[in-house]
């Protein structure tokens, strides 16, 4: 499992709320990325990439993650994903869909991530997704209402006890999800049903 290091716990001790209500996709991008490169977190918290000395302009971790989450947002709704590969584009006005956040974990990762429907029998769900995090790899959850997809988290750890560590970028913090609140959608919070998974192949 992937643990995050310094740089990334000591940013996950910020309170990250997405920028605004179209935007939680690629909140939760940003926080993958940040679990599974500590430099990345690092140049989220200080300001400067550790290696390139690339910078970026914020008054805290707070200003440079909601500036990093909008710029996210543009580069994965966009006509070219982050590996130069043709993809759909898509209104950022819509969110972000999930083939997108499968775009980016694949190029991020280097593992092909597919996207599965998380509908009908779930029983095998937490199983997958823990599966994935054993292996280091976050995984995406799209939520909602019994209607539609609403929210997306990023499962980035679990507990002892098999519990998923999920970054939910409405809060700005990371929630603990019970295996069977997943398996009887019943997630708490304002969106309880889980509609699609984005995890690896």
């Amino acid at each position: 499992m992937t643990t995050p290091g310094r740089w990334s716990r000591e940013l996950l001790g910020h309170r990250l709320v997405q920028p605004d209500t179209r935007s939680c996709g690629a909140a939760a991008l940003v926080i993958a990325q940040a679990v599974l490169d500590d430099s990345y977190a690092e140049l989220l918290v200080t300001g400067t990439h550790p290696r390139t000395g690339w910078g970026l302009i914020g008054e805290g971790p707070v200003d440079r993650f909601r500036a990093e989450t909008l710029a996210m947002h543009d580069r994965i709704t966009g006509f070219v994903d982050l590996i130069g590969r043709l993809q759909l584009p898509w209104p950022r006005l819509l969110g972000t869909p999930p083939w997108a956040v499968a775009h980016q974990l694949t190029a991020t990762t280097g593992t092909p991530y597919r996207i599965r429907l998380a509908v009908g029998d779930r029983s095998r769900l937490p199983d997958s997704v823990l599966l994935a995090l054993a292996d280091g790899h976050p995984v995406a959850l799209y939520v909602g209402d019994r209607w539609l997809p609403r929210h997306v988290l990023m499962a980035i750890g679990s507990t002892e006890r098999g519990d998923l560590l999920v970054f939910d970028p409405a809060l700005g913090r990371t929630v603990s999800l019970t295996r069977a609140s997943l398996e009887s959608a019943e997630l708490p919070g304002r969106w309880p049903r889980p509609w699609f998974v984005v995890l690896p192949h």
